[in-house]
């Protein structure tokens, strides 16, 4: 009943984090595991970067407003969200970027130590673009790709180089534990690389206490940096100083401004940094992590996740309730075992693309993963427990009316 949604809503220790949010009062938005929604405090804080701190102070600011200083501030600030150290993460480049560096260092060091570890072990299901970074590098060193087709069942061997995953499929939801699967690559001598997209600011993540390797994540999903907000990086620090990151810029140097012909690595993490800071994304992605730091005041990441886990466990038994024989639940049911995302799969694959227009077109924002994926994602900071109850209302209206039969729901559109 939507009356006990109410209840759940009434009695949310989170509900007044959702007020942090720019959210359109006409929409149900169920995507923020693609793209994080709009703080409030983002637009003014880009309105005086822009008038005052590059319109009036110009090149001062890179000094006077700690331009220089927001790829180390913002990294401190997303270290608290994932288990690491002050002064242990760096915001620099995209995600795919990010990933060429740690992995190209990786393949570096257990390389050099052992000329058997010659296979990069990944999930078939992980984001295409970790699979063409990895398959990229391989092709030019000379190196074997196997993908298998559950993080699970990895096999590991003396062979194995690199295991590169993500503790949360973009596809399924399905989360791993990544204190068992870190102990499992170190165990066959291998190094593992994280890609956290779907879990800094989603659920609990422990880099320190699962003796991870490497860890890269994005900006723009629970994070809500904005569309292609700058990424982030982290290296354990007892092989940080290991090697140099491959792409050497100027801003990775032990001393950008002594403007040397020949490159120094800096220390730590400040290594994997390139190029210049873009400071307008920068200003804006730290507005985003500030809305997830909001929750400190009221249980941390544990409270986050017990939201996340009753939103999502909500959703799942109401499609089940309301839409048996239609819609089937593809995100594992088990709380611990899945993200904040729940991912189902209709009877007839080939509607998939066209329920979720006629959901966006009622408002109900969530969005498809080819083939045949619907993808909710529930994001706490501001979900409500009766979205969840009017969004399954929705897709049952969708479904029994057959509204995504409509021609203006079968064209699709460059972003799915």
């Amino acid at each position: 009943m939507r009356a006990d949604c109410e209840a759940l809503d009434a009695a949310d220790p989170l509900a007044s984090l959702r007020t942090q949010f720019s959210l359109p009062p006409d929409q149900i938005y169920l995507d923020g595991n693609s793209l994080g929604a709009l703080p409030v405090a983002t637009g003014a804080r880009l309105q005086a970067v822009v008038a005052h701190e590059w319109g009036t102070e110009l090149i001062r600011s890179w000094n006077s407003a700690g331009w220089m200083d927001l790829p180390n501030r913002i990294g401190d600030k997303i270290a608290r969200l994932v288990g690491a150290g002050p002064g242990e993460v760096v915001v620099a480049d995209s995600t795919s970027v990010n990933l060429y560096k740690v992995l190209s260092v990786a393949l570096d060091t257990i390389g050099s130590s052992d000329e058997r570890r010659t296979t990069i072990i990944s999930d078939a299901s992980m984001f295409p673009s970790d699979l063409y970074m990895a398959e990229g590098l391989a092709a030019a060193r000379g190196l074997n790709l196997r993908l298998v087709d559950a993080a699970r069942d990895l096999k590991l061997d003396a062979t194995t180089a690199v295991v590169l995953l993500t503790p949360v499929s973009y596809r399924t939801g399905e989360l791993l534990d990544m204190h068992a699967v870190t102990a499992a690559a170190h165990e066959a001598g291998a190094l593992i690389v994280w890609d956290l997209a779907h879990s800094a600011g989603a659920h609990l993540v422990d880099l320190h206490g699962c003796n991870a390797d490497y860890a890269i994540g994005c900006g723009y999903k629970y994070l809500n940096g904005g569309p292609g907000a700058p990424a982030f990086v982290w290296v354990h620090p007892r092989i940080v100083n290991a090697r140099p990151q491959p792409l050497t810029g100027w801003l990775g140097h032990a001393a950008p401004f002594a403007f040397q012909t020949s490159y120094t690595p800096a220390d730590g993490i400040q290594r994997y940094i390139a190029g210049t800071p873009p400071v307008l994304s920068l200003a804006a992605l730290e507005c985003g992590v500030d809305t997830v730091l909001a929750v400190e005041s009221f249980g941390g990441m544990e409270a986050l996740r017990r939201k996340s886990v009753a939103l999502t466990t909500l959703f799942i038994e109401a499609v089940l309730y309301r839409c048996a024989g239609t819609m089937e639940v593809v995100t594992p049911m088990e709380p611990t075992r899945r993200g904040s995302q729940v991912s189902l799969r209709c009877r007839n694959g080939s509607d998939a693309y066209s329920i979720v227009q006629a959901l966006i077109a009622r408002g109900v924002v969530g969005d498809f993963r080819a083939p045949d994926i619907l993808r909710f994602g529930f994001t706490p900071l501001y979900t409500r427990f009766v979205d969840v109850f009017d969004a399954v209302e929705a897709l049952v209206n969708v479904l029994e009316t057959r509204a995504y039969e409509a021609l203006e729901f079968q064209t699709r559109a460059k972003v799915t």
